[in-house]
């Protein structure tokens, strides 16, 4: 036995450490010593059974260690450090993402209900003030100061509010649909229709100057990368520890008839003697660690371009917002209510009516999307910086 030990120690150091060869010998004690193609499937920690090429990520990954094999605290080889921390990882990495995807999903979908009914109100008001305004004509066209086309306008335009409200009516059933799917309620069951929306914050606090530091802290990619990087760091510094012999002392008693008589002192020493292969192993090492370190460079310009980007999204619906609410939409009413008195005493016709009706809808439409394209763009911030605003 001690022979044989020697002989696979050995045989060993070409792939991995002794201490696995050992293992391998002792449950196999009539063996021959292996070969280096043997002892790289021995120290294997598990089994895969298919593997997914390109994007690093193993599927199919099983814990069953394989027949024969005892597992070790130094058995596994340097080479697959990488490989087996992104394989376990995986499983949580796909779960964290798809909760991420689900919450963002339900943030966006909730501003998006709630331009749906806020559209749906303000075409019902056009509706209502359609209907005025063709009583507006009918009168008018009885006394003979207008044109029986003026009254058939009208009442297209409330044709086409109403084309438009069942149109509304049934994007917000299918989104409805969609939000009580990702809640676990049943798909028909009807939400409650949401009164508004939460309040933007300050220009400074959602600044790309503000927000840069925090993005690179506590993005979970970059968590990620980061992570992946101190393995690597681990896995080279493991390489390199394979440079030394290493040192094995054990004392054990040796009994006599009921009685301890003597003691027996084994030392062991592994020689690391196939140097040219632990050179590549630790050249290969040192590119795992630099190619972790260029993953990181790329995921850490991809997440603040993200950043950038939506951050002068949020900027630009900010403004928008501000101009539409202090501008714009009051020069619309203003338009309106103009065109309306014109129109009542015959200075102008009823084109001019409906075109200043259309403006105001549409300055209130557009003041409901900048609203929420501002939701939905500090949702995406929110889900790069990692904390809520």
């Amino acid at each position: 036995m001690p022979c044989l030990l020697w002989a696979a120690n050995l045989a060993g150091h070409a792939t991995g450490p002794a201490s696995c060869m050992r293992t391998r010998a002792m449950t196999t004690p009539d063996a021959a010593p292996t070969s280096s193609a043997a002892v790289s499937r021995i120290v294997l920690p598990a089994k895969a059974s298919s593997v997914t090429t390109g994007s690093g990520a193993i599927a199919g990954w099983s814990n069953e260690p394989t027949p024969g094999w005892q597992p070790s605290a130094n058995c596994v080889p340097a080479s697959s450090a990488a490989s087996t921390f992104t394989s376990r990882c995986s499983p949580w990495l796909a779960v964290s993402s798809a909760s991420e995807g689900s919450c963002r999903f339900v943030s966006r979908s909730y501003a998006e209900l709630y331009y749906l009914d806020q559209n749906d109100r303000l075409s019902r008001e056009i509706l209502d003030l359609m209907a005025r305004l063709e009583k507006v004509a009918q009168v008018r066209y009885a006394g003979g100061l207008a044109a029986q086309q003026d009254v058939i306008r009208a009442q297209v335009e409330q044709s086409t509010m109403r084309n438009e409200l069942i149109a509304l009516d049934a994007e917000r059933r299918q989104l409805q649909s969609k939000l009580n799917a990702l809640v676990g309620r049943p798909t028909s069951e009807i939400l409650a229709a949401p009164e508004q929306i939460r309040a933007l914050p300050s220009p400074e606090q959602v600044s790309f100057a503000a927000l840069e530091g925090r993005a690179r802290m506590n993005n979970p990619l970059l968590r990620t990368e980061e992570s992946q990087i101190r393995a690597a760091e681990k896995n080279r510094e493991l390489t390199y520890k394979n440079r030394y012999p290493d040192f094995n002392v054990g004392i054990s008693p040796i009994q006599y008839r009921g009685s301890i008589k003597e003691w027996e002192l084994m030392v062991e020493l592994n020689i690391p003697l196939q140097q040219d292969s632990r050179r590549a192993q630790e050249r290969e090492s040192e590119a795992m660690l630099a190619a972790a370190r260029s993953r990181q460079e790329v995921v850490t310009n991809q997440v603040l371009a993200d950043l950038y980007a939506n951050v002068a999204g949020f900027e630009s619906a900010r403004r928008s917002l501000a101009l539409t609410t202090e501008s714009l939409l009051p020069q619309s009413e203003l338009t309106f209510r103009s065109a309306l008195a014109g129109y009542q005493t015959g200075k102008v016709d009823f084109a001019t009516l409906l075109d200043a009706q259309r403006q105001i809808r549409q300055s209130k439409l557009n003041q409901i999307k900048a609203g929420v394209e501002a939701q939905k763009r500090l949702t995406e911030i929110e889900r790069i910086v990692g904390e809520e605003q």
